[in-house]
């Protein structure tokens, strides 16, 4: 197991988890845009910082899909799924302590008030195959020539078109971490299930149209 691969994961989900929640607490919520924008740069500059190091998966549910799809050993996806879970985390911890539990608890995705877990769980299938097909499209397929831009853009895309109505988390990452730091357990499986099928989903899509690009 390479232990820089699994340090450059550790450090784009911390990345993730400590501007996404530090960007809610900074603006109480209330401003989609900077929220989106936040996440969407701290994971896109993380692939393009350490992306080459660990693949830049920075998320369970893209490892889940390289699993699945036979781009990683099962010991290398438990390696990284610990790394991640431990990032944010750890992130957690380090937001709490400069703004408080309560903040932590805030930046917790969570359904809506107006919308069910169903519907939450709708959203984060849609937003992580939005996500997932973006990454394999640009970093594994593509070679990473543009994935930190591009993958970055989807999750501020996702953010701003689904953070509405499930926080938008498309990773387990990002709401584990804060989950047990903040206490705030709403939905909780809404966001293990939904990120783990829409990524699945995309890797099996994309492994079908190109290698029937390549067969052609």
């Amino acid at each position: 197991m390479n232990l820089r691969a699994l340090v450059a994961e550790f450090l784009g989900v911390f990345a993730l988890c400590f501007v996404g929640i530090g960007a809610i607490a900074a603006t109480q919520g209330g401003d989609w845009m900077a929220i989106a924008l936040a996440h969407g740069l701290a994971i896109g500059l993380s692939m393009v910082a350490l992306g080459t190091i660990s693949g830049g998966h920075f998320n369970p549910a893209v490892t889940f899909a390289m699993l699945i799809t036979g781009r990683m050993t099962p010991v290398g996806a438990v390696g990284y799924w610990v790394a991640q879970l431990l990032g944010g985390l750890v992130a957690a911890f380090f937001i709490g302590a400069i703004y408080g539990g309560t903040a932590v608890a805030d930046g917790t995705p969570a359904p809506s008030t107006n919308h069910t877990a169903i519907q939450a769980l709708m959203m984060e299938v849609f937003l992580t195959f939005f996500l997932a097909s973006v990454f394999f499209a640009s970093a594994v397929f593509n070679n990473f020539s543009f994935a930190g831009l591009a993958v970055g853009l989807a999750v501020t895309m996702d953010i701003l078109a689904g953070g509405a109505v499930s926080g938008a988390a498309m990773n387990p990452a990002r709401v584990l971490g804060p989950a047990i730091i903040g206490g705030e357990w709403a939905a909780h499986w809404v966001y293990w299930v939904g990120p783990l099928v829409g990524a699945g989903l995309a890797a099996l899509l994309y492994d079908f149209l190109y290698s029937k690009q390549v067969e052609s």
